[in-house]
């Protein structure tokens, strides 16, 4: 059992394609992902999820609660761990172009069984990531409706039922977050219409809220105080409550906000050359994100205290106390609004096609592998997909969501810097047409890196991770394991 639970998959390095010619085999002549884009569509969905909760919802909570000011410092250790993984992606990425993202890169170097555990750690990173965002979303449209258009709408609709007090869920009184459950539905029909669209969707909305942002950056920057930056790093008051155990538990809050670029390898299986584009999108995305969010960082601590920022709606709230930036509050909110659609959008593309792969290789039923004949996307999954992720909109809070979210997220990394070292170990011929630089030591330090920002929040909701680690073993073994195409030599292909 032992070996069956170690088997890879074999790896068969994949030539160069073009538009519309798959990699991957069909499920016996079914429809299949059709490969239409290119870097520059990779580039702007990684910036479209990057850009937007990071900036728009956690980077204040963050500061407030953790770190101060020193909320830079976080968002460059985060960057620092993501660099070092996001090398060993787009490696893997360019050997590997397959939708199924760092589970696929644990099944051909790890075995099924780190497979599956980081496959389910993506449904986390993906799933949930959706949900968070959509709430952020949320109270960045109410506050538009009823201080900028004066349109009043109910509180009990506009809050989940249950919050986190920092040791146990609390009831908060409303009934559902109903604008968290709308967006999420609107954007999950976007996606099962296709790729194509969704891309397109995603490039307006990302030039939106990049011009917002630079908007903010210009004048915001004219009303900072030096003042608000001293202490940078504010005196411990309690484990992951500022001093430097604040920053780093800070950095692995803010890491939510760069999973964008892991999503991009999600869409491997969709680009036209993923040996040239992948590389330039996961390392582009990666880039231009961080510059941004370091200085976004400096502009919001310095217009306002960081204590003041513990909102859901940080940049707005760093813009109220200043009457000549109304406008720029306005524009901020639209900008949020959009901006957080693309985040929506990118983790709703990217989750089903994690369980497109899962069920291509026998370990989710075969449903999740259907693919619309006509728009070429995983259509039911996708469905699945938006009815879940619109639950946990609806009724979770945004703090369990969002560290949940950076839990599952880093140990994919963790895994994918491993698997790329394990791999050159043991099949150290394979033409790599993208190589990690000095791997013998950028792969080590990219799996202590995401291990230690891992372990900030799990000392708090262990409980809920190891709950769902348990739920997602017996899923494979009450399923995945017998019907494994790997372990059962693709006898069952017809069977399932």
């Amino acid at each position: 059992m032992l070996y069956q639970l170690l088997a890879r998959k074999p790896i068969e390095p994949a030539g160069h394609v073009d538009a519309g010619e798959p990699v991957e085999g069909s499920l016996e002549g079914e429809a299949t992902l059709e490969r239409t884009l290119t870097a520059r569509h990779l580039v702007l969905l990684g910036v479209g999820a990057v850009i937007g909760a990071g900036i728009f919802v956690l980077t204040g909570q963050a500061a407030a609660v953790h770190a101060g000011p020193a909320i830079m410092l976080s968002f460059v250790l985060a960057g620092i761990a993501c660099a070092l993984a996001g090398l060993c992606y787009a490696e893997f990425a360019a050997l590997l172009p397959v939708s199924g993202s760092a589970y696929s890169y644990a099944y051909s170097t790890l075995g099924e069984f780190v497979a599956w555990f980081i496959g389910w750690c993506l449904v986390l990173e993906y799933l949930f990531a959706s949900s968070t965002v959509a709430v952020g979303w949320s109270s960045y449209l109410v506050s538009f409706l009823t201080s900028t258009l004066g349109l009043p709408f109910p509180a009990l609709l506009a809050e989940a039922p249950i919050s986190w007090n920092g040791s146990g869920f609390v009831s908060t009184g409303s009934i559902l977050n109903l604008p968290a459950i709308l967006i999420v539905a609107a954007v999950t029909g976007l996606c099962y219409r296709g790729i194509t669209q969704s891309a397109f969707a995603n490039a307006i909305v990302v030039a939106i809220k990049i011009a917002v942002i630079a908007a903010f950056l210009a004048f915001g920057a004219q009303y900072i105080d030096p003042g608000n930056w001293v202490p940078f790093i504010p005196e411990s008051q309690g484990p992951g409550r500022f001093g430097f155990d604040g920053v780093t538990r800070a950095a692995a809050v803010v890491f939510f906000a760069y999973i964008g670029f892991d999503a991009v390898s999600t869409a491997a299986g969709e680009a036209r050359n993923p040996q040239r584009d992948m590389p330039i999108g996961i390392l582009g995305s990666l880039a231009i994100c961080t510059l941004v969010y370091i200085a976004v960082c400096a502009v919001l601590t310095g217009m306002t205290h960081y204590s003041l920022l513990g909102t859901a709606k940080p940049v707005v709230t760093a813009l109220e106390p200043y009457p000549a930036l109304a406008w720029l509050k306005i524009a901020t909110e639209v900008g949020a609004i959009a901006g957080l659609s693309s985040v929506i959008l990118v983790m709703l593309m990217a989750q089903p096609r994690i369980f497109y792969s899962m069920s291509r290789d026998g370990l989710l039923p075969r449903v999740f592998g259907k693919v619309h004949p006509r728009h070429h996307t995983p259509h039911i999954s996708t469905i699945i997909v938006g009815v879940v992720a619109c639950a946990l909109a609806g009724l979770m809070p945004l703090s369990v969501l969002g560290e949940l979210v950076s839990m599952g997220t880093l140990l994919a990394f963790a895994t994918v810097c491993a698997g790329v070292l394990v791999l050159r170990r043991t099949q150290p011929d394979l033409p790599r047409p993208f190589r990690v630089p000095m791997a013998v030591l950028i792969c080590p330090l990219g799996v202590l890196a995401c291990l230690y920002l891992f372990w900030q929040p799990f000392v708090e909701h262990w409980r809920i991770f190891v709950g769902w680690t348990l739920f997602g073993l017996v899923v494979y073994f009450g399923y995945g394991y017998r019907h494994s195409r790997l372990r059962i030599g693709f006898k069952g292909r017809g069977s399932q």
